[in-house]
């Protein structure tokens, strides 16, 4: 009886986020400028990429994977969307409309599910724990920043904090590439910190 090898497709979703947030980091540090540039990596690498990487983690059944994954490419799909607005493409009514304190309050929202993610990740492996700490600075500080609460402090730390995610994903994705194609562990992950 042949039995079907399932793919993997978390090292496709870190890819698509590592690259989404290093050319988003890159506007936070002060070496590029504006969004428009990163539009089409927010639309099809944070976005795209990560809620097919959702689609096959539903498939075989893995609730963490699926879960963190559609969740973060309809973030990038929103944030898309947000840049967008702020534009002036989707319309100037839709500009004067705007109310940038909803996507403050879209922040803390995703700040809540990071966190219980995190808690989550305890269960997966170090690296992805390290992975959510720094989504849960990131959304911290991108959710004051939005408030005005010490915007230059909260600027620079959600910067670090975007670029750390970036570093951390392009480790994470090599990882799970190399470790699965030479057979053994090139590249360490860590052991969950708890095992359920």
């Amino acid at each position: 009886m042949h039995i079907e090898k399932q793919n993997d497709p978390t090292s496709m979703g870190l890819f698509g986020l590592a690259l989404v947030t290093l050319v988003a980091s890159s506007t936070k540090l002060g070496l590029t400028h504006g969004v428009s540039g990163i539009l089409p990596w927010s639309i099809f690498l944070g976005a795209g990429i990560q809620l097919y990487a959702a689609k096959l983690d539903a498939k075989k059944g893995n609730n963490f994977g699926m879960t963190a994954f559609s969740a973060f490419g309809c973030f990038w799909l929103g944030v898309s969307l947000h840049w967008l607005i702020s534009l002036k493409i989707l319309g100037i009514p839709a500009f004067n409309a705007l109310d940038n304190n909803q996507f403050g309050f879209a922040l803390i929202g995703y700040t809540v599910f990071s966190i219980y993610m995190t808690i989550a990740s305890l269960t997966v492996n170090k690296a992805m724990t390290i992975l959510f700490v720094l989504i849960d600075s990131l959304l911290i500080n991108m959710t004051l920043n939005n408030f005005d609460i010490e915007p230059s402090y909260t600027h620079n730390l959600a910067a670090i904090s975007e670029l750390s995610i970036s570093l951390m994903s392009f480790y994470m994705a090599a990882a799970l590439m190399l470790n699965e194609r030479f057979k053994r562990q090139l590249l360490p992950l860590g052991k969950a910190l708890i095992n359920p």
